[in-house]
């Protein structure tokens, strides 16, 4: 079993894999023999990963030194109140630190450069105190080569940056040292490894109905208990790193140490990670490790005045879609800063793991622009893959698993590169989680082109369980990307202008709305139950958010009009909204009792193209789903593997969730020992026009 031998094999590249397979990166191809002709690329990638690890135990004392590279750049504070800064910049002539502190002097406080082109400088304490007030503005001052022209930058490795917009759009370093009694102290240890990911996607800044940024604080006291409520045990928070833009969605870095000041301080985040870990919710951070912001007053870019200090030069060091720049990851100093910036989020702040962004661009140097992947193996190797990234990537995960054993670590990958989510001692890159991509697209699709009555059963089934076999994957029916400018939610697919007037139940319930509430419980079910070994859901979605998601901007007259979520839609008793929350939430629970998503792939029995029908048995529970527009059936015949008495656990057709209550949920049904569909056994059931009904063995409930 392909998923036996990753699970048993070290997420390491100096591990032995399991089964006896060879120890030099090939382990792969005992999981998928269609990688047999690439495996000098597979060689080359693992041992260009063992080569780092080597030099790094040589030149650093080990990957756990290495990777602490905030406790030796940037901003260090001795117990004797003496401040030591340091910033690597070799392309400098002199470098100064100006800021509050010496009256913005520049060249009262000069520093000294190393042969490695490290300027240090200490400032001196006073009374054991920082002479550095705490939270004073700072900058770095270069002498660049050429015109020996002063160049004021923010340091690279700032934990705390702040902007005023009514000044000036470009951020304030801040100096960020808080008196020892008053720094945040995390009360709750981190919750163990979840089982199944059932994944809340959240953006603090949007997290309120009111027009506005919201706060770290809002979100803890207002959405860490709607997603508690809602049953999911992940929450993936989005915009963290401080980015330049809000209306970038957070994907435009400039300080990669820094947590977003436009929410809060940076103890209001450790405070809401700590509360979700009371709840016993693992929270993971949306890292952006594949671009960074151009900016250069207040970015990485042009820091000592080069093209090519963190960055490729030229061209090669540019992502002409995202007008960004693109990281050398084959640089022992950018492996440092990107691998320690890792660490940081886990140590400093208590993050449990990554969801890694724009993990395409990070493979491939074409960054997969203008690149349509046919799945064909060819297109994962040769020329056109960055291995440097790809090594990288192994190296990530190589640090946080040896370091963090219950990390989590989730490849955000359109490319469908094999080996993602393999263990590092096999050649693969060493990932817990793929997102299962295609799922979103195939239901947009068919909203937009086709009639309900031709929805096609096996192409359904199909895309939701065409999957890496091994490889674990994290399904979705809609994710932010899907409710950006220009898209829809699927609820507002379904019902557009009848959302604004039909949604109270003090109005009529149309076919539309009715067809909306009903389909929108149905492809979420189905895609949980049948898409992956994780679920995934942004924020709002679960109850059909309405409008879509647009952050204030020039084009809409910097409007915070849909940079919000209405969950006051939730809260009115008088709307529908409420009914698809709570199937949401019966959904998750379900899933925390049952298992499915940690449970091995559905054996699927029906898929009947006439009727609408599929029938699938996952964790010991029968699935059957009738996505017929007009017919239901009575006394269906579905087939079931174990015999036994069985009992309705989730009805979509209940009132609860604004279904007809047409499914008597206190039915047993019993079964006969007659195959049917390649089952041992059948039952029958009343299964009504666009239900899904999930049965469970009586002596389960």
């Amino acid at each position: 079993m392909a998923s036996e031998l990753n699970d048993a094999s070290g997420n390491s590249v100096t591990d032995s894999p399991a089964g006896g397979v060879p120890n030099d990166g090939t382990g792969i191809v005992q999981l998928d023999s269609y990688l047999s002709p690439f495996k000098e690329s597979l060689r080359s990638r693992y041992t260009k990963a063992q080569k780092w690890i080597k030099t790094i135990d040589e030149t650093e004392g080990g990957m756990e030194k290495f990777t602490r590279g905030f406790e030796k750049y940037g901003f260090n504070v001795q117990d004797n109140g003496d401040v030591v800064y340091r910033e690597w910049a070799p392309n400098a002539l002199r470098a100064y630190l100006i800021g509050d502190f010496n009256g913005w002097n520049r060249d009262a406080t000069p520093m000294t450069k190393n042969e490695y082109g490290v300027f240090e400088v200490v400032v001196p304490g006073k009374d054991g105190q920082p002479a550095i007030p705490h939270d004073s503005k700072l900058k770095v001052s270069f002498v660049a080569p050429n015109d020996h022209a002063r160049q004021e930058r923010i340091p690279a490795w700032i934990t705390r940056v702040t902007q005023e917009l009514n000044v000036s759009p470009v951020y304030d370093a801040r100096f960020w040292n808080p008196p020892k009694d008053s720094r945040y102290v995390f009360k709750n240890k981190r919750p163990p490894k979840p089982l199944s990911a059932r994944i809340y996607e959240a953006h603090v800044g949007i997290s309120s109905p009111d027009p506005k940024v919201a706060t770290y604080k809002e979100f803890t006291h207002n959405v860490l208990p709607r997603i508690k409520h809602l049953g999911y045990n992940v929450i993936q928070l989005m915009a963290i790193m401080e980015h330049a833009y809000y209306a970038s969605f957070g994907y435009q870095i400039n300080s990669f140490f820094a947590a977003s000041s436009r929410y809060g301080f940076p103890d209001e985040l450790k405070e809401l990670i700590d509360t979700a870990h009371g709840m016993g919710i693992t929270v993971l951070l949306d890292v952006v490790h594949s671009h960074a912001s151009k900016n250069v007053l207040d970015g990485l870019n042009m820091l000592d005045n080069s093209d090519h200090l963190y960055f490729h030069e030229g061209a090669k060091g540019r992502h002409e879609l995202w007008d960004s720049r693109l990281f050398n990851y084959g640089h022992h100093e950018v492996l440092r800063f990107l691998l320690s910036n890792l660490r940081f989020w886990m140590d400093e702040y208590q993050f449990d793991g990554f969801r890694f962004d724009g993990v395409t661009s990070m493979l491939y140097s074409h960054h997969g622009i203008g690149t349509g992947f046919s799945g064909g193996y060819h297109e994962y190797f040769g020329p056109g893959v960055d291995e440097e990234g790809v090594v990288y990537l192994m190296l990530a995960n190589e640090m946080l698993h040896t370091l963090y054993p219950n990390v989590i670590t989730i490849a955000e990958d359109v490319s469908g590169m094999p080996g993602l989510c393999v263990a590092l001692s096999l050649g693969g890159i060493g990932f817990d989680y793929r997102l299962a991509m295609a799922v979103p697209d195939l239901y947009i699709k068919w909203l937009k082109e086709k009639q309900d009555i031709d929805w096609d059963m096996g192409n359904l089934t199909f895309v939701l369980t065409n999957r890496r076999h091994g490889e674990k994957t994290i399904a979705y029916a809609e994710s932010h990307d899907q409710a950006l400018v220009g898209d829809k939610s699927l609820l507002m697919w379904l019902c557009d202008a009848e959302m604004y007037t039909n949604m109270s139940i003090m109005s009529e319930l149309t076919p539309v709305i009715d067809r909306g509430l009903a389909m929108h419980k149905m492809i979420r079910l189905v895609t949980h139950a049948l898409g992956g070994e994780g679920y995934l859901n942004f924020e709002g979605n679960e109850f059909g958010h309405p409008e879509w998601l647009d952050f204030p901007r020039e084009g809409n007259n910097n409007s915070f009009h849909y940079a919000r979520r209405q969950f006051n839609l939730v809260d009115d008793q008088l709307l529908r909204y409420r009914f698809l929350n709570e199937f949401d939430s019966k959904m998750q629970w379900t899933e925390e009792k049952y298992g499915w998503l940690h449970s091995p792939q559905a054996y699927i029995s029906l898929k009947h193209e006439g009727d609408k029908v599929i029938v699938f048995e996952r964790a010991g529970l029968l699935w059957i789903f009738n996505w017929h527009p007009s017919n239901s059936f009575t006394d269906y015949r579905v087939g079931v593997e174990q015999e036994g008495t069985y009992r309705i656990v989730l009805s979509s057709d209940s009132k609860d969730f604004g279904g007809h209550g047409n499914v008597d949920e206190s039915t047993r049904f019993f079964t006969t020992p007659f195959a049917w569909n390649n089952r041992k056994n059948f039952l029958q059931v009343y299964i009504p026009s666009r239900t899904a009904i999930v049965l469970a063995l009586e002596n389960t409930l």
